[in-house]
């Protein structure tokens, strides 16, 4: 094993440390990590800034505002209005079957994180009137989303992610519904082992603090709740030292966190934490002010939202994503290429597209547009590109790969697979799944060449992988905004999540080398 080896193995270790610790941003850290290698000799400028150049990554930063038009035109709380059933005494379990395949379904084109933001609070609401636990919903609402999102290409940024790089290495990428052969596999197994255990194996609503004092009776002031986003600037600072009232003009009532309620007298030692959940006294100045916040993941003051957009957008937004996913998936085909040979009519140009529609018919906020992207994801994503390159240039990825390939004289690939999916499930859930990517794609490219198999395979598992975060709130964001407005535990997650882990994991090692032989 080369210096050059040693020294990317101990500086992965310190960013993988540092990504678990929560020290930074993931997309600083791996930042961090990627400037190392550039003054190290490992990486050239060209390399470490190829990531930011990539069409997976400016398609990610598209659909958000894509995403963001959607969501202003009212479809989704319509749709929830009407799936949700209006009789009481209705079982948990017929919720969930006229929910979650829905909720599965539309995540697999749209970000699943305004789809959970809007159905999170509007589900506990439902719940509360009809006599219904939101604890069976919440988790199941959050798993739901991420089970779509295996399905299509634009269902979760890392497939995106994983298909650039998958280009990037010399290989065709992924279609629209390709990684739906198992994808949809995993999800319709996942929705039907949701439905038979949820209601035994989560935990039945739990009690919270009635803290209503006279204050909750002046004219206009209303609860509101709030999930604090990773921008919130008082993240690791002491609650009593940050004077939420002058700041946002709303009075902190509690905190809950992992299944816990800190009222005031409870927070003389607490600090802020990224995903905890806010119960404030506010009123409607501070939702207008507030409400779009890239400080708060969600903003929910129990009212039912008014869409924001006339009719004619509203049915436009609609129109143009379907037009888009059409437009792309139709676009890929061997009779289109062959009709326009000069232009590439894939869901890079069509996003594009939309996204320029969108903008001048002012269907999302076009001055704005810049709150709507998650720019930490933007830089995670483009600097993962520029490590994978370090691991590749420095030898390691081959150093793993041989030694991977002396197993594979003793086991099948089929144990390899295995073995990938189980690391980059559990990065993911330590960590961000698109650095769970990065780490994963340079080693499996490595060992498909040195086992002289196709690397397909390997790429597919890792889309899969990286997605499969059911066993910890803090792994996807869907299930830290859950974890606050269910009130659950982490165990709560751990409980129902490691089997469907486990389930994710058994259906890619079996289905994947049926549709991409090794």
């Amino acid at each position: 094993m080369t210096v050059k080896v040693i020294f990317v193995i101990i500086v992965l270790a310190i960013v993988v440390l540092a990504l678990i610790k929560d020290r930074m941003r993931p997309g600083l850290i791996l930042l961090s990590g990627a400037v190392v290698f550039l003054c190290a000799g490992i990486l050239t400028p060209r390399e470490m800034l190829e990531g930011f150049s990539n069409k997976g990554m400016i398609t990610v930063a598209l659909l958000f505002l894509v995403s963001e038009g959607v969501r202003r035109s009212g479809m989704l709380e319509e749709m929830l209005r009407r799936l949700l059933p209006q009789q009481r005494g209705i079982s948990v379990r017929r919720v969930q079957l006229r929910l979650l395949p829905i909720v599965s379904f539309v995540s697999a084109f749209l970000n699943n994180t305004p789809v959970v933001v809007i159905f999170a609070p509007m589900i506990k609401r439902w719940a509360e009137k009809h006599g219904v636990m939101a604890t069976k919903l919440l988790i199941p609402l959050s798993y739901a989303t991420i089970l779509g999102g295996m399905c299509t290409l634009i269902g979760t940024s890392t497939n995106l992610v994983v298909h650039g790089m998958v280009i990037d290495a010399g290989f065709q990428g992924f279609s629209m519904f390709e990684l739906g052969k198992v994808g949809l596999a995993i999800a319709l197994v996942g929705l039907l082992y949701i439905v038979l255990v949820s209601n035994r194996l989560l935990p039945d609503s739990r009690p919270e603090r009635d803290i209503a004092t006279s204050e909750g009776m002046l004219a206009g002031m209303f609860r509101v709740e709030v999930v604090l986003g990773a921008r919130f600037p008082a993240i690791n600072k002491r609650v009593f030292d940050f004077d939420f009232k002058r700041k946002y003009g709303a009075t902190l009532l509690e905190i809950r966190r992992n299944g816990e309620t800190f009222i005031m007298h409870d927070m003389r030692h607490e600090y802020f934490r990224e995903g905890d959940t806010l119960v404030l006294l506010a009123n409607d100045a501070f939702m207008q002010n507030w409400g779009d916040s890239s400080f708060f993941l969600m903003v929910s003051d129990g009212r039912e939202q008014e869409p924001r957009l006339s009719k004619g957008k509203r049915i436009l937004s609609v129109v143009l994503l379907a037009l888009m996913i059409i437009g792309a998936t139709v676009g890929e085909l061997p009779v289109v290429r062959q009709a326009v040979p000069g232009m590439k009519l894939d869901m890079f140009f069509f996003v594009c597209v939309v996204t320029v529609i969108m903008a001048w018919l002012h269907i999302f906020p076009a001055r704005k547009y810049t709150k709507f992207v998650s720019w930490d994801i933007l830089v995670t994503i483009a600097s993962a590109f520029a490590i994978s390159k370090a691991m590749q240039n420095s030898g390691m990825a081959d150093a793993v790969a041989a030694f991977a390939v002396q197993l594979s004289q003793e086991y099948s690939p089929l144990v390899l697979l295995a073995v990938i999916f189980a690391i980059t499930s559990f990065f993911t859930e330590l960590m961000t799944n698109n650095a769970a990517a990065a780490l994963a794609f340079p080693l499996s490219l490595s060992i498909a060449e040195h086992m002289g198999v196709s690397p397909m395979p390997f790429f597919v598992c890792i889309c899969m992988a990286a997605s499969a975060s059911f066993c910890t709130p803090i792994g996807y964001q869907t299930n830290l905004i859950v974890q606050g407005v269910g009130n659950y535990r982490f165990a709560d997650f751990v409980r129902i999540g490691l089997p469907l882990n486990i389930i994710a994991l058994l259906i890619t090692v079996l289905v994947v080398p049926v549709f991409w032989p090794f």
